[in-house]
């Protein structure tokens, strides 16, 4: 017997929408009516239908074919994008950061690491984090994540995660590794860039002399670097995962340029790149992605004097591969600062490309997410309108072909505000 569901959202403005889905089998979905921004080949469809067969994209079709044994979800007049991906954010591992307890997308020195590489943020990720909620209910299903600070040249390894509401969210343990050769890395190591790139060079030089060597315990090392930290090296300087660099002015930039140049197996994902914009046919010519905070417009620091609105469709339009989504807290707010950098000269297929499809090819996963395409995660946000509208709003989000239940701790403490109860303070009422 079928039932029908109702998702309701009140939007900023009190303006609400709802989403009809008639339920019959869980696990055959199909999208009717909207138009459908694929990311792939398929390019966008204006009238589509999206099916879903146990948790993957099973097709895109154009129109609405007649269907049987498929939950139906009447999507007309709505826009449907697969699931955003934060790019680069410390989501699972902090909730409050400055608050008492364990904050693990930190560290403090030990034993085990002399860079920080070893460490690996996959034992850390807390599914149940307030913050995952916050951000899937505004059409973000998947993030990289990783530690900010480790008071080292390195960031630790980052995993990538799904954002549903499951107990296990790991994806992909170290996916990456991150690094900062800008002033906040050189003011941790040793106070200068002079002594933060010898450090960044001879770490990466060791870890390439040591690829096809055995590692355990009982073997001579005669490195600088722990065994544990070479082991988590050996996949950046084979090029297997990223190296995530921290770079903000031109000149920085530039020296990672060099880098590549000199190793040209690293896989180098420039992070900030606020000055990128200055040097961007130079980061194209090396093929050089980047993750932007597009927000970064003024010179808040000797990094970053050149900081302009403009950086993101600057560095597109000289053919670098642009990603955005540096956030935690507010990684859901990545879709406006997208429309932030398309009213800046990004176009707005580049701006969904940089929350989407370019993020997963960043991290090597657009086999399995990304664009929707036969055979990938079901990853399927169903949006009011244009979502790099910040008046329009994520009406219904699939992960892995699930419907996740539309509500965060920011959502029920807007309803119990909505409904104040005159005869008793507000801190009496439990929603």
């Amino acid at each position: 017997m079928s039932k029908l569901i109702k998702y309701s959202l009140l939007s900023s403005i009190l303006l609400s929408s709802t989403l009809l889905i008639q339920v019959v089998d869980a696990k055959n979905i199909a999208i009717v009516g909207a138009k459908v921004h694929t990311m792939s080949s398929q390019g966008t469809l204006e009238n589509a239908t999206v099916l879903i067969q146990d948790g993957k994209i099973q097709k895109v079709l154009e129109g609405e074919p007649a269907l049987a044994g498929y939950d139906i979800i009447n999507a007309k007049g709505k826009v449907v994008t697969p699931g955003l991906i934060g790019a680069s954010t410390a989501l699972g591992l902090v909730d409050v950061g400055f608050s008492g307890g364990t904050n693990d997308s930190q560290s403090s020195l030990t034993s085990i690491s002399k860079s920080g590489a070893a460490f690996d943020v996959s034992y850390a990720i807390n599914p149940d984090s307030s913050l995952m909620a916050i951000a899937r209910i505004e059409g973000v299903t998947t993030a990289a994540t990783s530690m900010g600070r480790t008071g080292q040249l390195f960031s630790g390894q980052g995993a990538l995660i799904s954002l549903g509401d499951v107990s296990k969210p790991l994806l992909q343990a170290r996916a990456f590794i991150s690094t900062r050769v800008g002033s906040n890395g050189a003011d941790i190591i040793g106070g200068s860039r002079s002594v933060l790139w010898v450090s960044l060079e001879k770490a990466l030089a060791e870890a390439k002399f040591a690829i096809g060597k055995p590692l355990t315990p009982s073997d001579e090392w005669h490195g600088e670097l722990s065994k544990a930290d070479i082991a988590a090296l050996i996949p950046v300087v084979k090029g297997e995962i990223p190296l995530l660099v921290d770079a903000r002015r031109a000149a920085d930039i530039r020296q990672v340029i060099a880098l590549k140049q000199r190793q040209p197996k690293l896989n180098v994902v420039i992070t900030y790149a606020t000055e990128g914009w200055r040097v961007a046919k130079e980061l194209a010519a090396n093929n050089i992605p980047v993750i932007l905070d597009p927000q970064a417009n003024l010179p808040s620091g000797f990094d970053q004097l050149g900081s302009t609105l403009k950086n993101a469709g600057r560095l597109a339009a000289a053919g670098v591969k642009v990603s955005i989504g540096m956030e935690t807290h507010n990684i859901r707010l990545a879709r406006q600062h997208a429309g932030n950098a398309v009213a800046n000269g990004l176009s707005w297929e580049q701006g969904l490309a940089a929350l989407t499809i370019n993020v997963a090819e960043l991290y090597g996963i657009n086999n399995r997410l990304g664009s929707l395409e036969a055979g990938k995660l079901a990853d399927v946000v169903i949006w009011s309108g244009d979502p790099l509208e910040v008046t329009e709003a994520a009406e219904l989000v699939l992960i892995a072909g699930e419907p996740v239940e539309m509500q965060s701790r920011q959502s029920k403490l807007r309803d119990r505000y909505l409904r104040l109860q005159t005869d008793k303070p507000m801190q009496y009422v439990r929603p």
